[in-house]
């Protein structure tokens, strides 16, 4: 039975030339799993929102969206709040209470439900979630997993039928997405939710999808079966630009020139791997690594609390991060990354230890000295650094107020957009953009600062597998021109391929740092799918790539 059928959808933003939606026609099947992917800019939100009348864009529409064969705009205003639910990526702007409680009840209270009813579904739809235990607790003390969870639930307790996510993992560190994602599962296939997801971390959901959903430049080239997806991407125009974010166990069978389905889980690569290759030569090559003499950040005993009666996020951490670095801290939600990089950065003051930037406490940098040429921050809430109606007119005013305008500052955004692929969003609203293209743009305005240290917290969230790969040459030319790089990510992958040192921040110390191929190697959940299909046939890998070459070293069994 169809729940939904887009018929020749087509969408244009007012500011812009383009259309975002391009004559998309897209039927679900009541009960269905499907995820949506593509590059960013794609029109994956757009068309999201479409779906979900009270989030539609404004802008020029043509085509129809029919749900259970009834148009959107002729749907009662219960009907299309309750039975199409919506949970996007930035929960701080979704939830709208104090408490989980009355976030939960928030609903239920708008559609005149009595007391009893309110109380009865709150206690049911948390028992499901196993969230009993915080819902006196107020949301600022939830971590990204729980306030993303708080957040579907409250979806859950208006019965939807039909189930929308944009990028609900992109700001989760692994364990968290695992629960959260089987939770969708969950629904999925016990309570026969429709779900369609968004996503561009798409590891662990292709392999339950029903079909799969491409979109490249506002179009839907092909929607598939999961198996068929590698194939299907290599006869279209911008395939490629997918690949890098197909499940490791595709793209190993890829690297490897393998025909036929592959494997899509990492269990399915690891019987792959080991049946298909010897392993008599077990231990990867281990590049060496030696860092610069020059210290570009350094924690002494280091501790931080928020207040005088609460527990401390950071405990006498001492850390050492060396000038052209590239250093990677990971951890789960709410271990206090954030904390450390605003720490680092100054914004909140440790009341005991020492911090030093570029060998100078930060007490010595006067007068915002510390922000001119010496040190940038990207916060993780990229929108936070634009105020002006458009992204050029934002880049402006920053040149401006460092005394660089006319035809110096038209050179150098130039230059940084050109790095960065946005010239095409110039002349764009920041709040119109997607996660990935606002994420690229405030990386450009960082840029344009010309600083010595960058910190960057969660860069890569939002960003395709293309955008990556230029993010990676952009970490390669900063290192190469000496700047010191401190990310903080949930991004496994992308540390294990781009980082010099990787470490982990827990129990407010900084826990091992090393570089990726044996930090990873020696870590059990927190691993890249390469060395999960790797443990048992080979030691020290810890990409695809790394892993296809011992493959090919080893030769296949007869």
């Amino acid at each position: 039975m169809e729940i939904l059928n887009i018929k020749n959808l087509s969408f244009k933003y007012p500011s812009s030339e383009v259309n975002a939606l391009d004559s998309v026609s897209l039927s679900l099947e009541n009960g269905s799993f499907n995820l949506l992917c593509g590059e960013s800019g794609c029109g994956k939100t757009t068309l999201l929102k479409m779906i979900k009348r009270e989030l539609s864009p404004v802008g020029e529409k043509s085509g129809e969206v029919l749900f259970f064969g009834e148009d959107l705009s002729s749907l009662s205003d219960v009907k299309s709040a309750c039975e199409i639910g919506y949970v996007s990526q930035n929960t701080d702007d979704a939830i709208v209470t104090d408490t989980v409680w009355r976030e939960l009840a928030f609903g239920l209270e708008n559609l005149g439900l009595d007391r009893d009813e309110a109380k009865r579904r709150v206690a049911e739809t948390a028992s499901f979630f196993g969230i009993e235990k915080l819902l006196q607790k107020k949301i600022c003390e939830l971590s990204g997993g729980q306030k993303q969870m708080i957040l579907l639930a409250s979806v859950m307790l208006m019965h939807p039928k039909l189930l929308i996510l944009d990028e609900p993992t992109s700001k989760l560190d692994p364990i968290a997405a695992s629960d959260f994602i089987a939770a969708i599962r969950k629904l999925n296939s016990e309570l026969g939710i429709t779900v369609i997801i968004a996503e561009h971390r798409i590891e662990e959901l292709v392999s339950m999808a029903d079909r799969v959903i491409y979109m490249e430049d506002g179009r839907i080239p092909f929607v598939c079966r999961p198996r068929e997806l590698a194939e299907k991407l290599s006869r279209t125009e911008k395939g490629y630009v997918m690949s890098g974010a197909l499940p490791g166990a595709v793209r190993l069978f890829i690297s490897l020139e393998k025909k036929g389905d592959s494997p899509l889980t990492v269990n399915e690569g690891r019987i792959f791997v080991s049946e298909t290759y010897k392993n008599s030569i077990r231990q990867n090559e281990i590049p060496s690594y030696t860092h610069s003499d020059t210290e570009s950040i350094r924690l002494e005993e280091v501790s931080f609390r928020y207040s005088k009666n609460s527990e401390d996020v950071l405990s006498c951490t001492d850390l050492t991060v060396y000038k052209g670095e590239r250093f990677f801290i990971l951890g789960g939600n709410g271990v206090g990354k954030t904390t450390l990089l605003s720490v680092i950065s100054g914004l909140r003051r440790p009341y005991r230890g020492k911090v030093f930037v570029e060998g100078k406490r930060l007490s010595e940098y006067k007068s915002n000295s510390l922000y001119r040429g010496v040190l940038a921050s990207l916060p993780q809430d990229p929108y936070t650094l634009f105020l002006k109606s458009s992204v050029k007119e934002d880049l402006c005013a920053l040149l401006s107020a460092f005394g660089i305008k006319g035809d110096e500052a038209e050179r150098r955004i130039n230059a940084v957009c050109a790095k960065m692929k946005t010239e095409h969003l110039l002349s764009r609203h920041p709040f119109d953009l997607s996660g990935g293209e606002i994420q690229k743009c405030a990386l450009a305005k960082v840029l344009l600062t010309e600083p010595k240290v960058i910190l960057l917290d969660e860069p890569t969230k939002g960003y395709d597998a293309n955008s990556k790969a230029v993010f990676a040459e952009i970490l390669r030319e900063l290192k190469n021109d000496g700047i010191t790089t401190v990310t903080v990510s949930h991004d496994i992958e992308f540390a294990a391929e781009n980082a010099d040192r990787c470490a982990m921040l827990f129990g407010g110390e900084i826990i091992s740092p090393d570089i990726p191929e044996v930090f990873f190697s020696e870590n059990y959940f927190y691993t890249t799918s390469a060395n999960r299909m790797a443990r048992g046939s080979y030691d020290g890998v810890v990409t695809v790539d790394a892993l296809a070459r011992m493959c090919n070293i080893n030769g296949e069994k007869e």
